[in-house]
């Protein structure tokens, strides 16, 4: 008998038609977030489940789960802190990720969050289509140049690493980092410096580390206040490491320049006082939003699925 597995949001047809090719497949309809009693369901009716961001599979999904069933979680993402994975492994149940398909829609986004914080891009959409535009003037909506400018980055996996090479060597910047271990990046000549030499230095601060308790509010009040005045923060990461509070106190009193956003802290919702500024710009998580990227991802972790029901070790075993 195949195994049954469930799909817990919609996915591109051809990730779904091989899913069906493979296994007992079911998929939710829903593109929201799941509640605890579906994902002890989950864990009790299936084989395998392929969970995203928005499933919290916490501790308590584990322990109130009857008779699990489910030996493996094929994360649709590359994160997987919204898995306990210390209750997994407690439970029998692999957990897999989807690294490499996120690396390159992600450097994009951020570089496209960048610019358009640095070139006031949103500021001036919301001027056009409001009809109040006057016409060209020499000191109309100034912004800030990036070419030759420095950026900083603060976790140099594979998705810092992609951005610091999209902006060395497409926009003539200047790559300095911060990784909590050493790091050399081939062909790249970025430094690697103290989390506050960084800050300090950066006109431009991109945030790219794991989400989890480790970086949980990384950038803090003081943190912020080591950044220069004229400095933009891009987050692409996971909301809960940037302290929103503090996030809105630094822009509203201009203690940096502005903000690029694609994730939030408590995701989706957002607090009114941040979504109000003018100096940044708010994308509802598009990271990864690209056709080939969701179809990579999918394709991924359904290759670890395979691998592990074929009693092979998966390509992206995570715990």
């Amino acid at each position: 008998m195949r195994p049954r597995l469930l799909i817990t949001r919609p996915v591109p047809r051809a990730v779904l038609e091989r899913a069906r090719s493979l296994f007992n497949t079911d998929m939710r309809a829903d593109t929201g977030r799941t509640d605890g009693g579906f994902l002890q369901m989950a864990l009790s009716d299936y084989d395998a489940v392929i969970p995203s961001l928005g499933d919290d599979f916490s501790s308590d999904v584990f322990a109130n789960a009857p008779n699990i069933r489910c030996r493996i979680l094929a994360n649709f993402g590359a994160g997987t802190d919204h898995i306990s994975l210390s209750s997994a492994q407690t439970a029998g149940i692999a957990v897999t990720n989807t690294p490499g398909a996120v690396t390159e829609p992600t450097a994009d986004l951020a570089m496209a969050l960048l610019l358009m914080s640095a070139r006031r891009a949103v500021e001036g959409d919301r001027l056009v289509r409001s009809g109040n535009w006057e016409g060209w003037h020499p000191v109309q909506m100034l912004g800030q140049h990036i070419c030759g400018k420095t950026l900083g980055v603060i976790g140099m996996g594979r998705i810092g690493q992609a951005i610091a090479r999209r902006a060395h060597f497409g926009f003539g910047m200047n790559v300095i980092f911060h990784n909590r271990s050493p790091r050399t990046v081939e062909g790249l000549p970025a430094r690697q410096k103290k989390l506050a030499e960084v800050l300090e230095a950066a006109d431009f601060v991109v945030i790219a580390v794991p989400g989890g308790a480790r970086t949980r509010h990384l950038i803090n009040p003081a943190r912020l206040a080591r950044m220069k005045s004229t400095a933009h923060l891009i987050n692409v990461s996971r909301g809960e490491v940037v302290s929103e509070a503090a996030l809105i106190w630094a822009l509203k009193r201009g203690k940096i320049a502005g903000a690029g956003l694609d994730v939030y802290e408590h995701e989706p919702v957002i607090p009114e006082e941040l979504r109000s500024l003018e100096n940044t710009v708010l994308l509802p998580h598009l990271g990864t939003a690209t056709e080939e990227a969701r179809i990579s991802m999918g394709m991924t972790a359904l290759d670890n699925l395979e691998a592990f029901f074929e009693r092979r070790e998966p390509p992206h075993l995570v715990a």
